[in-house]
């Protein structure tokens, strides 16, 4: 579950990038934001998913976007790169029946004969080099198969100028993430995936919000995976900062979210 694309080169440093994540499992999963009840009720209806449909969900983290999916009774499968996110998975999930996973790279995974009605990510397949990403899934589709891509905006500049300029004074001075992992980013472009032989791509935007305390604030910015790996005597510094202006706040951040949701379609 990450914040942006790495390059076609999957260097060992970008593994560490992918994998930053599994560092923080119980962190990830308090605080990393679930997503939208509309988006899915949409989502469901419009990919036809039920007891009958077989999904894949790509990166799933600690299970943001994995309940929804899971309740209609599909055959829910999973994979996961990072072993104590797949762990956390398993023992939230692994009594229902319904339930399956596997710990690997997606990049490399040998699904067998194995092929989907529905492959789903939540803020998860940008991590993957778009060629691979867009292929591989297209050829992991049924005929008719639905990809869908979710993300989240989050907003909090909106809800209180002040606070958001007083949180980018603590960014500008403390923010000193690793500058390879700035040199390793390629963009990656969700509309892209008609180049691959996606078809039908339509965007949809859900709405919510959620507040925070200071420390809940400074608890889900270090599950940013370039916050993580901001190096000391920065990275304390940082942290201390936004809990400071936070604090000085009113002890409250809000964000005004927007779930952004793409489905394409592989030709029947």
């Amino acid at each position: 579950m990450g914040e942006n694309g790495m390059n076609s080169g999957m260097s060992g440093e970008t593994m560490e990038y992918r994998k930053v994540f599994d560092t923080i499992p119980e962190q990830f999963d308090k605080f990393r934001p679930h997503y939208s009840a509309d988006l899915f009720k949409y989502f469901i209806k419009e990919a036809g998913i039920g007891a009958k449909t077989k999904v894949l969900e790509i990166g799933p983290g600690t299970g943001q976007a994995t309940d929804p999916i899971l309740s209609t009774g599909c055959d829910y499968n999973a994979i996961e790169l990072g072993e104590h996110l797949y762990e956390k998975m398993k023992e939230k999930y692994g009594a229902s029946p319904n339930f399956h996973i596997v710990n690997d790279d997606f990049i490399t995974h040998d699904f067998g004969e194995q092929k989907f009605d529905v492959i789903y990510s939540a803020a998860t397949i940008q991590w993957i080099p778009e060629k691979i990403a867009f292929s591989k899934t297209f050829e992991l589709l049924k005929p008719g198969g639905t990809l869908a891509m979710m993300f989240l905006i989050g907003d909090y500049k909106t809800p209180n100028e002040e606070l958001y300029s007083n949180i980018q004074k603590v960014y500008d001075e403390y923010y000193k993430p690793m500058t390879e992992y700035k040199n390793m980013k390629e963009p990656f472009d969700y509309l892209h995936a008609t180049d691959y032989g996606y078809v039908e791509m339509t965007r949809h935007d859900f709405y919510g919000k959620r507040t925070f305390s200071a420390d809940e604030y400074v608890m889900y910015c270090g599950t940013h995976s370039d916050h993580i790996l901001i190096p000391e005597p920065y990275k304390t510094k940082f942290f201390e900062g936004l809990r400071s202006v936070v604090l000085a706040s009113g002890d409250k951040v809000e964000f005004h979210d927007t779930y952004v949701l793409y489905l394409t379609k592989k030709p029947a």
